[in-house]
């Protein structure tokens, strides 16, 4: 188990990368779900994601947000979450200076890794799986310019493929928007199909 220093406090973390890979190519920062609903960075579709990023020779960052597991201090709208995420991203670019940066995120991670990244110059590509599109202004990603990929299951209960169309018409570019088949938002029946575009997103990174 890792603490790295939070705005809040502490924040529980695992690092982890694939040794047999050899050195990592990039850092990548995954964001957990909906911390009022059972999210934490244990979350299945968090595991395959980081799977998925450790395969593209990613040295890979999970954490628990704000009053999360062990992590301290309270949940906060997604707005300190983004603070979190910030921090999360300093302490992975100290580990591996030099290396591009990447956020994942799944659900509400996936809105507070946009929010976070499209201001943040340290944040090469976003990768935003099982965006609740359905909920939420997204207007701000009309001036996001960061390299933004959405990943949505056909079948997403709080983002269906017309909420998620309409989202993706709003963002700036550049942009790229896959649905993937699956059952529900937590990507069931197509859990690997996935990680195998996390794999390929992250893969193109130079």
């Amino acid at each position: 188990m890792l603490f790295i220093s939070g705005p809040a406090g502490r924040l529980e973390s695992l690092l982890e990368r694939d040794p047999e890979s050899g050195p990592a190519r990039l850092g990548v920062v995954v964001c957990h779900p909906h911390p009022q609903y059972g999210g934490t960075m244990r979350n299945k579709v968090v595991h395959r994601i980081a799977r998925g990023a450790r395969r593209a020779r990613a040295a890979v960052l999970r954490f628990n947000f704000r009053g999360v597991g062990q992590s301290a201090g309270e949940y906060d709208r997604g707005i300190g979450e983004q603070d979190d995420l910030r921090a999360a991203l300093t302490y992975l670019g100290e580990q591996y200076p030099g290396l591009p940066l990447a956020v994942v995120g799944f659900s509400f991670g996936a809105r507070v890794g946009l929010e976070a990244s499209c201001s943040d110059p340290r944040v090469e590509r976003v990768i935003a799986a099982g965006l609740p599109a359905g909920t939420g202004d997204w207007r701000f990603l009309e001036r996001c310019s960061r390299p933004k990929f959405f990943l949505q299951s056909t079948h997403d209960e709080f983002g269906s493929t017309a909420q998620m169309e309409a989202v993706f018409r709003l963002a700036a570019e550049p942009k790229q928007l896959a649905f993937i088949e699956a059952e529900d938002h937590f990507f069931a029946g197509g859990l690997d199909q996935l990680e195998q575009a996390v794999w390929e997103i992250l893969s193109l990174v130079r």
